[in-house]
């Protein structure tokens, strides 16, 4: 709405000036008069743009050809071209302009009988002015667009990255709870086994089964609060965690060679879930009594290996949902995840490019 304000201000005061300075100023009162004509032919311009141009041009050329003004067969109507071309009708502006200045030269040539250096010179320099009012006008417009794209753009990677926190954050909720579980459970099978021989036993299983429920209440607690700051888990926390396992009964080792400096934050991220999740599978569900997590820092990529002497190689894999988790969240990373029987018994390698 601003536009069309300023673009029927613009032609109020332009076509008066342009007709004194061109010397087409033949009748002060119809110089005037067609500026008012013009400007208010503005306002119908949005609504009807390719009725109002014909109507505008219309009226310059019968004025122009009664000799009512002396110049101008297009460029008066410089504000109905330009919007037209806005909305998104160029062609029409071009064909009309194009049509009306071949009118013009014959006019001007061979009713007028002015000659070609003249007639060239005033229409080729209205040729250039409208060449220019268009071109600005297609420019205007295909920036418009582009912003609009930008911003669509822009809300759809947002509205993706959404999508990918809250799966995310059901990962990671999955990964606390199942690991919790997991080694409370094997305290409580411990103190159920050893109540009647070993109260002793069974007390202190009971004690560190409380003791993981606690940590896993803080963690829950924080983790919300942790993904909002982006402060995924890293390889500084792997330590904690085979402390946490081992605390569980499981014996375990973990090995690293390389450096883990260049190792970006997803990576890392992805590195401590497929070993957090590895290890939990193992202390539930493998009935193993070691397990051996070695990790290989190259320069392009971590490979992980988690090992335990379980017995589980010997019966058929079923793809949990964990290990379909691993599998996702390395894939997502560019990278690649196999599970199945190992040197002694189940084994998770994982290998995660450090560049996508």
């Amino acid at each position: 709405m601003n536009f069309i304000y300023l673009a029927a201000l613009a032609t109020l005061l332009g076509v008066p000036a342009g007709l004194a300075m061109t010397g087409g100023d033949a009748d002060t009162v119809m110089t005037v008069s067609l500026a008012v004509t013009m400007a208010g032919l503005v306002f119908a311009a949005r609504r009807w743009p390719r009725t109002t141009l014909v109507t505008s041009v219309s009226i310059v050329g019968a004025w122009h050809t009664a000799h009512l003004i002396e110049s101008g067969w297009v460029w008066p109507a410089t504000a109905a071209l330009v919007v037209v071309a806005l909305t998104g009708h160029l062609r029409t502006a071009v064909i009309t302009s194009v049509v009306l200045l071949a009118f013009g030269v014959a006019w001007d040539g061979a009713v007028e009988q002015h000659t070609s250096a003249w007639v060239f010179s005033r229409l080729g320099g209205e040729g250039l002015w409208l060449i220019a009012a268009l071109a600005a006008a297609v420019a205007y417009r295909n920036t418009g667009r582009w912003r609009d794209e930008l911003a669509q753009r822009v809300s759809q990677e947002s509205l993706h990255r959404h999508v990918e926190e809250r799966v995310e954050i059901a990962r990671d909720l999955h990964d606390v709870v199942s690991h919790t579980l997991g080694v409370v459970g094997v305290h409580l099978n411990v103190a159920l086994d050893a109540f009647d021989d070993d109260p002793a036993e069974a007390r202190a299983s009971l004690r560190l089964a409380q003791e993981v429920r606690g940590r896993a209440m803080t963690d829950l607690k924080t983790l919300v609060g942790v993904l909002r700051s982006g402060a995924l888990p890293g390889l500084d926390s792997l330590e904690g965690l085979v402390a946490q396992i081992r605390a569980s009964g499981l014996a375990v080792s973990l090995n690293e060679f390389g450096d883990p400096v260049e190792v970006p934050a997803p990576v890392a991220a992805a590195v401590y879930r497929v070993v957090q999740e590895s290890l939990t599978n193992t202390v539930r569900h493998a009935g193993a009594t070691r397990a051996t997590v070695t990790i290989r820092y190259a320069p392009d990529r971590v490979l992980v290996d988690v090992q335990d002497d379980g017995p589980g190689s010997a019966a058929p894999i079923v793809d949990g949902h964990g290990i379909s988790g691993m599998r996702e969240r390395v894939a997502a990373l560019g990278g690649a995840l196999t599970a199945g029987p190992g040197d002694k018994g189940f084994a998770v390698r994982a290998s995660l490019p450090l560049r996508g």
